[in-house]
C-alpha cells in the first residue's frame, strides 16, 4: 500500500513529501540511486510502503527526513547539484501515487542573479507571441446586436 507523495525539484536537492497522517514507525532507506520509505498511518495503523528508482543519483549522506502529524518529508541531496530532475524517477512511467507538488516548484533553472534579464526575457517572450495588432478589432462590436443563436432566454427554472 504506497503513501501519497509529493516532490519538486530544487538546485542542490530534491524534495519528496510522504502525506500520511499521524505516522509510526517511520523508516527512510536512502541509497545511492533510491529512496525507501515505509511507516504505519492513520488510527487504523495502514502499512505504507514506497520504493523509488531516483532519476539521479543522490548523496545518501546528506540526506534527511523529517516527521510531522501530517507527513514526512525527505530532504534528498542531489550528487550533482544543479542538474535538473525533469521527473523524479527512473522511469518514465506514471506513478498513481506521485504527484509534483505545485506550490512549492520553481523553475529554478532560469533562475539569474539579475532579475532583470528574467523580465527582459519575459517581455521578449509576450512580445514574440504577437501583440495587439493581432486581435480584431472589438471596439464597435455591441453585445445586444450580436445574434448568436444560444443567447435566447433561458425559461425559468420551477
Amino acid at each position: 500500500h504506497p503513501a501519497t507523495a509529493k516532490w519538486y525539484d530544487r538546485r542542490d536537492s530534491v524534495f519528496i513529501e510522504f502525506c500520511v497522517a499521524d505516522s509510526k514507525d517511520v523508516k527512510v532507506n536512502f541509497d545511492k540511486t533510491k529512496c525507501g520509505f515505509s511507516c504505519l498511518g492513520g488510527t487504523d495503523n495502514v502499512k505504507h510502503e514506497n520504493q523509488i528508482d531516483l532519476f539521479e543519483a543522490i548523496d545518501e549522506n546528506e540526506c534527511k527526513h523529517k516527521r510531522t502529524d501530517r507527513s514526512v518529508l525527505c530532504y534528498l541531496r542531489k550528487a550533482e547539484p544543479g542538474k535538473a530532475w525533469p521527473r523524479l524517477t527512473k522511469e518514465k512511467a506514471k506513478l498513481s501515487w506521485l504527484s509534483v507538488d505545485f506550490n512549492n516548484w520553481k523553475d529554478w533553472e532560469d533562475d539569474s542573479d539579475e532579475e532583470i534579464g528574467n523580465f527582459d526575457q519575459f517581455s521578449d517572450m509576450m512580445n514574440n507571441m504577437g501583440g495587439e495588432d493581432d486581435l480584431p478589432d472589438l471596439d464597435g462590436v455591441d453585445d445586444d446586436e450580436s445574434a448568436d443563436s444560444d443567447d435566447e432566454k433561458m425559461p425559468d427554472l420551477e
